[in-house]
């Protein structure tokens, strides 16, 4: 981002504004081509169609490079990261995303800082020239973390993002220390499969006390839903209310998938551990275990986009390291 003249808001850096501000990326050993979106795009614009032109770009050119670095605006960064995990099947190169929390013309700006590691996590390989990190990943300041257990944690501070449920993947100070026994490893013998059916009839019922029974069924009624995550207190649980029961129900009965989200940025869904989660289980709710809303929502869309007969299955199997099942 840079700041606009006229408006003085943070808008898209133009590519060669981009260039102009960071020359070290063609001044070191490791070879970096650059292509842009056109129009430009402020993260809060991105939807489905932009997860697509990502992944295809990616997966048109994976034959010509050791690894890629997705610049992304860091308010839905965790979203786009984290659907296309799941787009890149069978991936076997690194696909980092980053991005910074001042703008790159900015004096303390750390653009430069995330974007030149970024792109040598992206070209390192081990001993035996296999790629160190072959997932898609977000680096921030100096954590590299698995794309699909990342949130946005805060709005200020350098250190943007997080993992609560998983370790980071690599350290970067003097050097980049990485955890090859965290990563996930997809199998080299199979080509890279790419995924790009979405279907976004999904929606978000976030429970809270008070919550009335008009409001979560004009929700569970809206036209063509077809998956919801419903984020729910501490270990998944919810108001034992009749009505929330039964709506909740008929909404399964109808063919609607509901997966269980707590609201907890630490720790997992454990249905069934307290009696006020057996109302949910007993209407057919799924479990979400560890998963994050980011992650839940682009794996629940992807899938009823691809595999809506199997759906119900894969959204409680690990596919990609994106939640911990007991």
């Amino acid at each position: 981002m840079v700041r606009d003249r006229h408006s003085n808001a943070l808008v898209p850096a133009d590519i060669e504004t981009f260039k102009a501000y960071m020359p070290e990326l063609f001044a070191g050993e490791i070879q970096v081509d650059i292509q842009a979106f056109s129009p430009l795009l402020d993260s809060s614009d991105v939807n489905p169609e932009c997860w697509v032109r990502m992944a295809q770009m990616v997966y048109d050119h994976y034959e010509e490079y050791d690894g890629f670095v997705v610049l992304h605006g860091t308010d839905t960064m965790s979203y786009s990261a984290s659907a296309l995990s799941f787009m890149l099947e069978n991936l076997s190169k690194p696909v980092v995303f980053t991005g910074s929390q001042l703008p790159v013309g900015v004096l303390r700006s750390d653009a430069k800082e995330n974007l030149l590691t970024a792109i040598e996590i992206a070209a390192a390989k081990d001993e035996d020239g296999n790629a160190i990190v072959p997932e898609v990943t977000i680096y921030f300041e100096d954590r590299l973390f698995r794309a699909n257990r990342t949130t946005k944690r805060n709005a200020e501070h350098f250190s943007a993002f997080n993992s609560y449920n998983y370790p980071a993947l690599a350290k970067a100070g003097v050097h980049i220390t990485y955890q090859p026994h965290l990563v996930h490893y997809s199998d080299l013998n199979q080509p890279l499969m790419l995924h790009t059916q979405f279907d976004c009839n999904v929606a978000v019922l976030k429970l809270f006390p008070g919550i009335q029974q008009p409001v979560v069924r004009a929700l569970l009624r809206t036209r063509g839903l077809k998956g919801v995550v419903l984020e729910t207190f501490g270990a998944g649980n919810a108001p034992t209310d009749k009505w929330l029961y039964r709506e909740l129900k008929s909404a399964v009965d109808r063919g609607i998938i509901i997966v269980n989200k707590t609201q907890c940025n630490t720790g997992s869904v454990e249905m069934g551990l307290y009696a006020v989660s057996l109302n949910l289980m007993k209407a057919g709710v799924l479990s979400g275990y560890d998963i994050t809303t980011e992650a839940l929502l682009t794996k629940m869309m992807l899938l009823l986009g691809e595999q809506p007969e199997s759906a119900k299955e894969l959204l409680t199997r690990d596919l990609c390291g994106e939640m911990t099942v007991d």
